[in-house]
């Protein structure tokens, strides 16, 4: 049996192009060619593709939205991402929505036919700059997140997380359910456990740490 492919894509000149790369290929079938969010996901549903070839940015549904709603599907689909760019964030996270595969537009046509047979087979096939950069972070993050742990208490270090996120005192305090007060309490106990002197000391520390 041919792997049964779906490419998503706004623009009609990479849905052909995609098309063309595959066509000759005895193990490929392309079921469908979508330009929207909505027209992919009622393609998943009539045809039970093994492999998804999604652009990030389509119109109707976002990325987003379409892997949240892919990953939680049956049956289940091996997804690809077709992007122009991603960063670190979006390639954690889309790991972790199930995507298996990442191809960057820049890359050479010929990864595409590779890639696609790589993901149906269960292995995964990432771009290395943008996966080893989420990688790192990621590490970084883990590392910081299990320092700070040892050194302050579940509430302190969620209170470091809205710092990180740029959050006034005040916002944080709705975001905590606790008064101003209490905000600055806590952050002047966090100065003393963590030794920075400032609130911009804490900015930087959560910086360093990756905790932003």
């Amino acid at each position: 049996m041919p792997i049964r492919l779906v490419f998503a894509d706004p623009h009609p000149l990479i849905l052909a192009g995609l098309q063309y790369l595959v066509q000759g290929e005895d193990d490929l079938e392309v079921m469908a060619c979508c330009r929207t969010g909505d027209e992919t996901l009622e393609a998943v549903r009539q045809y039970h593709p093994d492999v998804v070839v999604l652009e990030f940015h389509l119109p109707c549904k976002d990325g987003w939205a379409i892997l949240e709603e892919l990953a939680h599907g049956a049956p289940p689909v091996r997804l690809v991402l077709l992007t122009a760019e991603l960063e670190v964030d979006e390639a954690l996270r889309a790991c972790r929505l199930g995507v298996r595969g990442v191809l960057l537009k820049e890359m050479a046509d010929r990864f595409l036919v590779p890639c696609i047979r790589k993901v149906y087979a269960g292995d995964r096939w990432l771009e290395r700059h943008s996966i080893s950069r989420a990688m790192d972070a990621l590490l970084q993050r883990e590392v910081g997140g299990r320092e700070l742990a040892s050194t302050l208490t579940p509430r302190e270090c969620e209170l470091v997380r809205w710092v990180g996120s740029g959050l006034p005192n005040r916002e944080i305090a709705k975001q905590l359910s606790i008064s101003e007060g209490t905000v600055k309490i806590h952050l002047h106990r966090i100065y003393k456990k963590l030794r920075v002197p400032s609130r911009l000391a804490l900015l930087q520390y959560t910086y360093e740490h990756g905790l932003r």
